[in-house]
């Protein structure tokens, strides 16, 4: 498995579009631990305010990422949690140490002095044309976390691969692909602008394939992961692409 690729999806079954019932989302997750693609992170991303819903399940993921949406941030020491996801100026107190944060902040501010272990989070999009940053503003902030060497995550949004107009609601999607490229782009000490708005199919894998592995390496250590809430489309998309390979059951 390519260095760029592996690990870098989170499962955000239960999250729009996709907003699977809990059960249905446990079920789906379940099926990927078992196939254990490589490009999944296994980290089922939870709301604080269904952490209860989770407990009372049969199954419970190897990894768990809560996406703080309320007010507090219920204990959750019986639980495998590795990362938080919040809103919000400063990282919130008394979390274990193991566990990893990231602020979500829009695109066109770029916090500094973030405490270690605390990175940020961007939307990618949403479910409104306005929700969807402009790749001046997304290729701001990946440069920004570049130079002062901040990681971070990404979210919504981010459906396939490549960069393509959704009539839907008339707006250019950014594509996975292109924002993982630009991420390199940037640590090469170039402008990721272009990339972010390829649609250039061939030439974006092309790239994508001649990543050195220094690159990819600093590149995936910045960019986290994602969360998408189809866990099988992005492994679609880059299968189609020929960029990973086919896992067997």
């Amino acid at each position: 498995m390519s260095t760029l690729f592996a690990a870098l999806i989170d499962d955000a079954g239960l999250f729009p579009p996709t907003a699977l019932h809990m059960t249905e989302a446990l079920e789906r997750h379940e099926r990927d631990e078992e196939l254990d693609n490589p490009v999944l992170t296994h980290r089922f991303l939870c709301p604080t305010s269904r952490l209860d819903t989770l407990r009372r399940q049969s199954f419970m993921p190897r990894r768990i990422g809560l996406i703080v949406d309320n007010d507090e941030i219920p204990p959750f020491g019986d639980l495998p949690v590795d990362l938080v996801e919040v809103r919000g100026p400063r990282p919130p107190d008394g979390l274990p140490a193991h566990v990893r944060v990231f602020l979500e902040v829009l695109p066109t501010r770029h916090p500094t002095d973030l405490p270690p272990n605390v990175g940020l989070k961007v939307r990618c999009g949403g479910t409104e044309a306005a929700a969807f940053p402009h790749s001046h503003d997304l290729a701001a902030f990946i440069k920004h976390c570049v130079a002062d060497d901040v990681p971070f995550k990404a979210t919504a949004g981010l459906h396939h691969a490549v960069r393509h107009f959704d009539p839907s609601l008339a707006v250019d999607r950014h594509g996975f692909l292109n924002l993982l490229l630009a991420v390199c782009e940037a640590v090469e000490g170039r402008d990721p602008i272009p990339v972010l708005n390829s649609t250039d199919v061939g030439g974006l894998v092309q790239l994508a394939r001649s990543v050195p592995d220094d690159t990819a390496r600093q590149a995936r250590r910045l960019f986290v992961s994602y969360g998408s809430c189809s866990t099988g489309t992005p492994l679609e998309d880059l299968r189609v692409l020929g960029l990973i390979e086919e896992v067997k059951a």
